[in-house]
């Protein structure tokens, strides 16, 4: 069982998202902010392994506008070596990675661009996992998208279009259920129509379910996974901050709850990504909660 954060280490006080405004665009600006990315990636990584958290969300910014229709700079080949070097690094020390496109990433949205886009976007995830020389276990995450007035009609025009998919992306995309438009039965029935693999989000499936206790839905959702293609079972952990709207992560890990949820695994082996607001410090906390019920 592997603990991660996504993105954002904050002790380190750097980001691997620097980006530009597009009409600033240049090969040489281009450049210099990808090497700052990757040089704050592997910098990350390090501080990662060293802490035991090797479970890590790659962002999704690494590469700034890689997917854009007008990119004309072959980055995959540019950056090459540097991809190679942090790829090594994360195999020597036995990472998961994940990432998780956007929310203007909608395989099912009725307009043709959006679609469009949506699959270069994917393609550029696939890319990146790719480049780093890492196995289908590394996998980047997404939500069918829209309901668009017909939820049968959307569900079943997300299969048609990820069965369309390039092999390279689809050997890495699961779904996860979200708190509004597809819980984790939409979920579930896509994957019995496409074989996509179903990420299981603890505080969506709370906000939004058809009455699955939290451990019967993870088990549903596990029992999508092939672990010998598709590695051991990814969740997403948070709690709700109840200063704000339904759905929004709490700023710092709610240790009993965590505890009684990981007490409640047994025999069931995960990878948890927590989806929590100070990050690297609650994975630091649920670290030392599972070594105590070791």
């Amino acid at each position: 069982m592997k603990i991660g954060y996504p993105v954002t280490n904050l002790g380190l006080g750097h980001k691997s998202t620097h980006t530009f405004r597009l009409a600033s665009f240049s090969e040489e600006l281009f450049t210099k902010v990808v090497n700052q990315n990757l040089e704050s990636l592997r910098q990350t990584l390090e501080w990662n392994a060293a802490h035991g958290l090797l479970f890590y969300r790659i962002s999704s910014g690494l590469i700034p506008f890689a997917s854009h229709a007008n990119m004309t700079i072959n980055w995959q080949q540019k950056f090459k070596e540097e991809f190679k070097q942090i790829g090594e690094f994360i195999r020597n020390n036995n990472f998961r990675i994940s990432l998780h496109p956007g929310q203007y990433v909608v395989l099912n949205s009725p307009s043709q661009s959006v679609y469009l886009n949506s699959v270069r976007e994917l393609e550029y995830h696939a890319d990146i996992l790719d480049l780093l020389g890492l196995d289908s276990t590394h996998k980047f995450q997404f939500h069918m998208g829209g309901v668009h007035g017909d939820k049968t009609a959307s569900l079943n025009l997300f299969v048609e279009r990820y069965k369309a998919l390039p092999e390279k992306v689809r050997r890495r995309l699961v779904i996860e259920n979200d708190e509004r438009v597809a819980c984790l039965d939409d979920c579930l029935q896509i994957n019995r129509a496409c074989g996509i693999p179903v990420l299981f989000d603890t505080l969506h499936h709370q906000i939004y379910n058809t009455g699955e206790t939290l451990l019967k839905g993870l088990t549903l959702a596990m029992a999508t996974w092939d672990i010998k293609r598709d590695g051991t079972p990814m969740i997403d952990f948070s709690t709700q901050n109840d200063a704000k709207k339904s759905g929004a992560h709490a700023l710092t890990l709610d240790v009993d709850k965590f505890r009684s949820f990981a007490k409640s695994l047994k025999h069931r082996d995960i990878d948890i990504m927590l989806e929590i607001k100070n990050k690297e410090a609650s994975a630091l906390q649920a670290q030392i909660v599972l070594s105590s019920l070791a």
